[in-house]
């Protein structure tokens, strides 16, 4: 199985890494750190050494209760990073939900969308919409996340009942949606949308019975990496009070179980540690 892209086919037979890059101030594990294009560009080059699969760069931070960005912040963020990690050799995912954000890096070349709202954001004007984007390209990769309300107040009000057929249904008829809009199979990934309204216990039950989002036939995409879940899954004041940054152990175990469970592509801060750990999960296999 492969992953078209607009420069690569992704060979997904085993699974991939794909490493964070946020140039953002305020993002929940790294804010500020690379909150320039220069020092995004030196990280992207260490990721690279580190052993990444695909490069996910992003201009706006979607935590819980995060405030949107504007158009024009996002592409004076994104752009310049765009041009420069587009040389480095590998595929190039960015991360955005608006429109004239996914044209505009599309233009560049970037390889694949990464959209939380998984193409059903629109600005009110209707003027341009993410799926026509999409669809308008020849071989763009695309991903679409699951997400329950907005980052403003997805953690507020997070689903009820039981979310595994609720994401299944939900990625389901997106995919269907964007191929019955002409994108090729080969180029969408889905995403369960780990954290983006749902509980501690929902978000482990989507690992749980990840193996269950396989009935949509296309590949899954999960992002795990330093998530609040893994702080809050237990009683004990020291695992709850992790930082993001201390969450690497519980972030390493959940990456090794959705690729047992099925997920093709992990998304990640930690990428030397996470690839050091696939290895040894494939060598047992």
């Amino acid at each position: 199985m492969k992953w078209q892209t607009t420069r690569f086919q992704i060979d997904l037979s085993t699974p991939r890494v794909m490493g964070i890059v946020n140039v953002t101030p305020d993002s929940f594990s790294d804010g500020g750190q690379h909150a320039t294009s220069a020092m995004a560009l030196r990280r992207c080059e260490q990721l690279i050494l580190e052993g990444v699969d695909i490069l996910d760069v992003g201009a706006e931070s979607t935590r819980p209760g995060a405030q949107p960005l504007s158009l024009a912040d996002e592409l004076d963020r994104v752009l310049p990073l765009v041009r420069d990690v587009l040389s480095l050799g590998v595929p190039v995912s960015v991360d955005t939900y608006k429109p004239q954000v996914m044209q505009a890096v599309l233009d560049l070349g970037a390889d694949i969308i990464n959209d939380i709202w998984a193409l059903r954001w629109h600005d009110g004007a209707n003027v341009l919409r993410g799926d026509q984007v999409i669809a308008a390209h020849p071989n763009c990769g695309v991903c679409l996340m699951h997400m329950h309300l907005e980052p403003q107040t997805m953690q507020v009000q997070p689903m009820q009942g039981d979310v595994v057929p609720q994401v299944l249904s939900f990625l389901k008829h997106s995919a269907l949606y964007l191929y019955g809009l002409g994108v090729e199979k080969a180029r969408i990934l889905l995403d369960p949308g780990i954290g983006f309204g749902k509980t501690v216990a929902q978000n482990f039950s989507l690992l749980a019975r990840q193996s269950e989002l396989l009935a949509t036939d296309y590949p899954l995409l999960v992002g795990w990496s330093r998530k609040s879940s893994l702080a809050g899954m237990s009683g004990d004041p020291s695992v709850q009070n992790l930082s993001p940054q201390q969450r690497l152990a519980p972030s390493l175990v959940a990456a090794v179980l959705a690729v047992q469970r099925g997920a093709s592509v992990v998304r990640v801060h930690d990428v030397k540690e996470t690839v050091q750990a696939l290895r040894v999960l494939e060598a047992a296999r």
